[in-house]
């Protein structure tokens, strides 16, 4: 199994969408990128801690392709708004992709620049950052698999 790790606004969404993916085994939301080794939803939502929301995915290789699954983050939220993701604004809410290894940065990196000349954002600039992994914190039980088992329809729109 391999590991990769999506900030794309509220992790709410992200999860979701990545269960939805055949050859993913497990999708969790937590915390990357802050200054401490321990926080909780409080102080990440308020951005005191310097953490976005994440998802970490666990996913069989040999069914899904990391380039899929950048395929499916670029494709589920607006990687031109800094820091924010439709209502929610703050550091915590940052496009960001963590890499495992070299393999992962270079395909992220090279995403990116066809994302670009695309022109799909047109003149707006792509803001997702592309850095290597950190801590990963997992979010309280209460966050893990959140829009199925209160039965919301998924927070995320499709670009």
């Amino acid at each position: 199994m391999a590991l990769a790790t999506f900030g794309a606004g509220c992790f709410w969404g992200v999860e979701y969408f990545f269960r939805q993916i055949d050859g993913v085994i497990n999708a969790t939301s937590g915390y990357m990128g802050g200054d401490v080794s321990k926080t909780r939803y409080e102080e990440v939502k308020a951005g005191d801690t310097g953490h976005a929301e994440v998802v970490q995915v666990e996913y069989d290789a040999s069914v899904v392709s990391y380039e899929e699954l950048l395929a499916v983050f670029w494709s589920n939220h607006n990687p031109t708004t800094l820091n924010q993701q439709g209502e929610d604004v703050g550091h915590q809410y940052r496009s960001v992709i963590f890499y495992h290894n070299e393999r992962q940065r270079e395909l992220a990196e090279k995403s990116k620049q066809e994302l670009i000349a695309s022109g799909k954002w047109g003149e707006r600039s792509v803001v997702t950052e592309i850095v290597e992994k950190q801590e990963f914190i997992a979010a309280e039980d209460y966050h893990q698999n959140y829009i199925i088992k209160n039965d919301l329809p998924s927070c995320h729109i499709s670009f």
